[in-house]
């Protein structure tokens, strides 16, 4: 399958940006132009809702009412600065239920959006479009914060809004959480980020393969995020890799607080990292891929460090990519590992040169039969790094 990439992402003027539409008090209608119209919005408390608060925190949810409850208290330990969104993905469930729940009890800080179900790109879409903060998170309803470390950082957002200071993004540590074996692992990135003050992408370090920035481990300028002009495709997994690739040349000013505040929970048989269904997924996970080869030309970027860093990125999709489908081993999973190749050295030549200088893009493109037992077993070493397995 052939997935034609976007067009470069360019940022929106801040007139057009300002003329986003924002949901009304009461309103029972879609919530912005852009969507369907089975997309509906229930808010509680609408008049104090208009506030400007410190955090948005948006908690994408399907069929969520086993668990999405510790995640919601986790968000509300925030206070007055922060505005919680629920965003109800067409659930079957007494999800949208619940968080009309948490509305009535936190009129001034909880709101509830029902829409059609689009997939978790879409409800992260409707999140940004109805923020009222000047940052935005995103939770995953069956993930939480560390109340401690959750608290810090409010605090430290709300001294940056008071004195206005310029932040783009803050990054922050995350804990893989496998909780039905009380196993634990802290992804941190004291090695590759200055901790504990504000630095551009020329003060980076080196990053271990370990230390992606993932969605778990970013706060985003919400502003930025609109003007980047990011929109994630419904019905597609793994779109938080987007979500924190294609701002990345926008980034201009960072702050890394070394706090182990997201917690990633590991263990539902129905989780999109779950082997079996990322095998069973893995177009998706190629057509996430492709997409963001084409977002940025990224061999043009001129900061050699954001170049290098996104350079990473891209070589560390191609190889869960590879990865997988060599774990599964068919020859049609072996063919799609040669066409994804084939796809980046043809279409972005700059991009697969930068690439294939990496160890890992030379090792994935390893076609025998030793190459593919070096490749499983490193697959295999990683994923029991991180508690995968």
């Amino acid at each position: 399958m052939k997935q034609e990439p976007p067009p470069m992402a360019t940022a929106m003027s801040s007139e057009a940006a300002g003329d986003a539409k924002q949901p009304g008090c009461g309103l029972s209608g879609p919530v912005n132009e852009t969507d369907k119209p089975g997309m509906r919005i229930s808010m509680k408390g609408c008049a104090k809702m208009k506030k400007e608060y410190v955090l948005t925190v948006a908690i994408p949810c399907y069929n969520s009412e086993e668990y999405m409850g510790k995640a919601i208290e986790s968000a509300l330990v925030g206070g007055e600065d922060v505005e919680v969104i629920i965003v109800d993905d067409g659930s079957k469930d007494r999800t949208k239920a619940i968080g009309e729940e948490y509305a009535e009890k936190y009129p001034d800080n909880v709101k509830v959006i029902s829409q059609e179900n689009g997939g978790h790109g879409s409800a992260v879409n409707t999140g940004i479009e109805n923020a009222s903060g000047v940052f935005y998170k995103v939770l995953d309803s069956d993930d939480w914060f560390d109340a401690e470390a959750f608290g810090r950082v409010v605090r430290f957002l709300k001294k940056v809004v008071d004195r206005g200071k310029e932040l783009d993004m803050f990054i922050s540590n995350y804990v893989y959480e496998k909780v039905s074996v009380g196993k634990s692992k802290v992804i941190n990135y004291r090695l590759a980020l200055p901790v504990g003050r504000f630095f551009s992408w020329s003060d980076i370090g080196i990053f271990l393969p370990s230390q992606n920035i993932l969605m778990h481990s970013v706060i985003y300028r919400t502003q930025m995020l609109r003007e980047c002009g990011i929109k994630l495709p419904k019905h597609t997994f793994y779109v938080d890799n987007i979500f924190v690739f294609q701002p990345l040349p926008f980034v201009k000013t960072m702050y890394y607080m070394d706090v182990d505040l997201y917690r990633y929970f590991i263990g539902r048989e129905d989780q999109s990292v779950n082997e079996e269904i990322m095998i069973g997924r893995i177009d998706q996970q190629l057509k996430i891929t492709r997409l963001m080869m084409g977002y940025h030309d990224i061999p043009a970027i001129e900061n050699k460090k954001l170049r290098n860093y996104m350079v990473k990125d891209i070589a560390m999709m191609m190889t869960v990519s590879t990865a997988l489908l060599v774990r599964d081993g068919s020859e049609e999973s072996l063919k799609k590992n040669r066409m994804i190749w084939r796809y980046l050295k043809k279409r972005y030549p700059e991009l697969y040169r930068l690439v294939d200088r990496k160890i890992l893009g030379k090792t994935m493109q390893m076609n025998t039969d030793l190459g593919y037992k070096v490749i499983e077993y490193g697959y295999l070493i990683s994923r029991g790094i991180i508690g995968f397995s």
